[in-house]
C-alpha cells in the first residue's frame, strides 16, 4: 500500500475517491512472472500471499450537491502522491479551524465525575489532572462544550427553541469540496476513545500521546419519538435538563448511582441475572424515554442480545469514564483516527523502526525441516529473514484462510451541511446510536464530527454510520440514513414538509468492510508457529480488541519484556561500545542517529500534559 493503516486509514477528499476508484475496479492479480520462485531453495516451502485487498466489497458513492463544472476542479495544493492524514496534510485547515481540544492527561475545569474518590487530580495515570489547563480557543462554544465545564457551574442550560439559530445553511456545492479536498480527514474506520480505556492508558503511558492532540465529544444523543434529543450524562447535565420531569430526574439519579456499585448490591439484581438488560430495565420503576436513554445512549447494548450483568458493566463503563477530560466518557483524535497507528509509527521511528510504503511481498519462506517460517521474500526478490512474523489478516491467501468464517462491517460516510441536533454552537462531535429499524436489523452508531476536529471543510458536518452488516452496507444502513438527513438534490423539489429542517447530504459513500476480529489462530491453515495474525478493525466502537490482540502477540514473542514501556529520556540512555558506529560510515542505526521529534512535529502532533507526566516523573 502506499498508505499507513490499511483499513484504519484516514484519506483527503481526493484520496478517498482514488481509494473507491481502486476498490469499484479491482481485479485479481496473477503473478505475471514466476522468477522469484527461482529463489526458493530445495528445502523451503513457501505460503503465497495476496496481491490485491479483498476486505473491502460493494462500494457505492453518490453526489447529491451540485456537480455543475466540478470536473476540471482540482484539490487545492494537492500533491503527485496520495494524501494520507497527518499534520503535513491538514497544516493549513489547522490555521483557519477552530481548535478545541483538551489535551491529554489535563482534566476539564468543571468537569464532573460519577465516582468523587476518582475526580480530576487522584487518577495515578495522570499527574497534571485537576489542574486548571489554559487552553486557547476561537471558538465561543469552548467554554461549554469542549472544556466539558458543567451547565451547573456555567450557569447555562440547554439551548431553548428560541435560542437555536434558524439561518438558513450555506450552499456547498461538490467543485467546493473537491477544491478544499485537503481540509477532509476520512476515516474508513469509525471509533471514539474511552477516556478510561485501554487505548487512552497505552497512549499515555507509552507517551505516544505527544504526537497526537484530541477533541471531547460534547454530546450523547438519542433518536425518540421520531426526533433527536441530547441525553444528559453529568449530574448537573439531569438536574438541568428540560425534558426530563423532577420525578424522572430522581429515578435517573438514583439508577445510575446504583450501577457504580452493582457489584455491592447482588440482591436487587441476580434474579434478573438470565433475563436481558432490558427487561431488567422494566422492573425499576423507569419510565419508557428514560429506558430507552439509558440502553440505547449509556450502555449501547442490544435490546435483545444484552443480559443483565453486560448492561450493568456497560452502564458503569460509561459513568467511570465521565468527568476525566469532559462531561461525556468519549474523546476523539483531531485529523481522524487514522492519525492513531501513524502516532505509533513515528515513535517506533525514532528508536528505529523502518516502514516500507509501496513495498509489497511475494509470500513467506518455510523452512521445511524445522517448520518455522525465516523470511519473506519482495517483489524484487529481495529475501528479509526475520526471527518473528506479524501479517495482517488481509493479506493471507484463500487457500490459508478457507477455514475462517468471517464477519462483515457495513459503514456509510457523508458529508452534509449541518447537525443532526441544531444548537447555538455548531463546533460539537455528537455521538448518536440508533434503535434496529426494522426486527433483526442491528442498531446503527452514527458520530457526527464538526470542523473543529479537522475532519471537513468549514460549514459542514462529517457523519459516520457503523453496524454489523445483514445485507449490503447501502441495505443496511441507507434507512437510518433517510430517517436522519434529506437525500433530495438541489435539483429536486422537497415534496414532504417532514424534508424540512433536516440536514442535507451533499456527499455518501457506503462500502462493507471485512471484519476478521476473534478468529482463533487454528482456524488458519497451516501456519508456522512464529508467524502471527492481525485482524483488521471491528464493528465495537472502542479500541480495545486491538489493544489486547496487540499486547498478547507481543507478550507471546516476547515473554519477559514489557508491552509499550515509557521511552527513556535522552540522558537516560547507556550506549554499548558495539552500538556506536565510526563517524565516516555514511549510514548508522546507532541510538547515536535516531531522531529526535523536531518543534515543528512536536507541534503538529499537540504537545500535551501528558509529556510533562513523564518528563517530570
Amino acid at each position: 500500500k502506499n498508505y499507513y493503516g490499511g483499513n484504519w486509514a484516514s484519506f483527503s477528499f481526493s484520496g478517498l475517491l482514488s481509494w473507491i476508484k481502486e476498490n469499484q475496479q479491482k481485479t485479481d492479480v496473477s503473478d505475471e512472472c514466476e522468477d522469484w520462485r527461482k529463489l526458493i531453495l530445495e528445502n523451503e516451502d513457501v505460503i503465497s500471499l495476496n496481491k490485491t485487498d479483498k476486505t473491502i466489497e460493494h462500494v457505492e458513492d453518490f453526489c447529491f450537491s451540485n456537480k455543475d463544472s466540478a470536473e476540471d476542479v482540482e484539490e487545492a495544493g494537492a500533491l503527485s502522491k496520495l494524501h494520507v492524514s497527518g499534520a503535513s496534510g491538514a497544516e493549513g485547515a489547522a490555521q483557519e479551524s477552530e481548535k478545541e481540544c483538551a489535551p491529554m492527561g489535563s482534566a476539564s475545569p468543571g468537569a464532573e465525575s460519577w465516582e468523587p474518590e476518582k475526580a480530576a487530580g487522584s487518577d495515578p495515570a495522570s499527574a497534571t489532572e485537576g489542574n486548571d489547563t489554559e487552553i486557547t480557543s476561537e471558538s465561543e462554544s469552548s467554554h461549554n462544550t469542549a472544556l466539558g465545564e458543567s451547565t451547573l457551574e456555567l450557569g447555562k442550560t440547554e439551548a431553548a427553541p428560541s435560542e437555536i439559530s434558524t439561518q438558513e445553511p450555506k450552499k456547498i456545492t461538490y467543485s467546493q469540496i473537491v477544491r478544499e479536498g485537503r481540509r477532509f480527514n476520512i476515516d474508513l474506520v469509525s471509533k471514539l476513545l474511552y477516556s478510561r480505556g485501554l487505548l487512552i492508558d497505552l497512549l499515555i503511558k507509552s507517551n505516544v500521546s505527544r504526537y497526537a492532540e484530541f477533541k471531547n465529544a460534547t454530546r450523547i444523543l438519542a433518536f425518540w419519538e421520531g426526533k433527536v434529543e441530547q441525553v444528559p450524562c453529568s449530574r448537573a447535565d439531569v438536574f438541568n435538563s428540560r425534558q426530563l420531569t423532577m420525578v424522572e430526574k430522581r429515578l435517573l439519579m438514583k439508577f445510575l448511582t446504583f450501577c457504580l456499585e452493582y457489584e455491592q448490591h447482588p440482591d436487587e439484581y441476580q434474579d434478573y441475572e438470565n433475563s436481558t438488560f432490558a427487561q431488567f430495565l422494566r422492573t425499576r420503576k423507569l419510565t419508557p424515554s428514560l429506558q430507552h436513554f439509558i440502553l440505547h445512549s449509556i450502555a449501547m447494548v442490544s435490546e435483545t442480545d444484552c443480559s443483565t450483568l453486560e448492561g450493568l458493566q456497560a452502564t458503569k463503563k460509561f459513568l467511570q469514564c465521565l468527568g476525566r477530560y469532559g462531561n461525556t466518557p468519549f474523546l476523539f483524535p483531531l485529523y481522524g483516527q487514522g492519525e492513531i497507528p501513524q502516532c505509533f509509527c513515528r515513535m517506533c521511528a525514532v528508536f528505529g523502526g523502518i516502514y516500507c510504503l509501496r513495498h509489497s511481498v511475494q509470500c513467506l519462506v518455510v523452512d521445511k525441516e524445522s517448520g518455522r517460517c525465516k523470511a519473506i521474500l519482495d517483489h524484487f526478490g529481495q529475501r528479509i529473514s526475520a526471527n518473528y512474523f506479524v501479517v495482517e489478516d488481509s493479506y493471507l491467501s484463500e487457500s490459508t484462510c478457507k477455514n475462517v468464517c468471517y464477519r462483515q462491517i457495513s459503514r456509510a460516510v457523508l458529508i452534509t451541511d449541518q447537525s443532526v441536533l441544531k444548537t447555538d454552537s455548531e463546533q460539537q462531535v455528537s455521538i448518536l446510536r440508533m434503535p434496529p429499524v426494522d426486527l433483526g436489523q442491528p442498531a446503527v452508531c452514527v458520530i457526527e464530527l464538526c470542523s473543529s476536529t479537522m475532519t471537513c471543510m468549514k460549514d459542514t458536518y462529517l457523519v459516520h454510520l457503523t453496524c454489523p452488516s445483514t445485507k449490503t452496507a447501502r441495505e443496511d444502513l441507507e434507512p437510518v440514513v433517510q430517517k436522519l438527513f434529506n437525500l433530495n438534490t438541489e435539483t429536486e423539489k422537497e415534496s414532504e414538509n417532514e424534508e424540512l429542517g433536516k440536514p442535507r447530504v451533499l456527499w455518501a459513500v457506503y462500502f462493507n468492510m471485512r471484519d476478521s476480529s476473534g478468529i482463533d489462530r487454528n482456524s488458519y491453515d497451516s501456519l508456522p508457529s512464529n508467524v502471527y495474525v492481525c485482524s483488521g478493525p471491528d464493528s465495537a466502537l472502542g479500541s480495545d480488541c486491538a489493544v489486547k490482540q496487540a499486547e498478547t502477540i507481543f507478550q507471546e514473542m516476547f515473554p519477559t519484556e514489557e508491552f509499550c514501556p515509557p521511552p527513556p529520556n535522552p540522558e537516560d540512555i547507556i550506549y554499548d561500545e558495539d552500538e556506536l558506529a565510526p563517524e565516516d560510515s555514511g549510514f548508522s542505526n546507532s541510538p547515536e542517529t535516531k531522531p529526535e521529534p523536531s518543534p515543528e512535529e512536536g507541534s503538529s502532533g499537540g504537545g500535551t500534559a501528558v509529556e510533562q507526566e513523564h518528563n517530570e516523573g
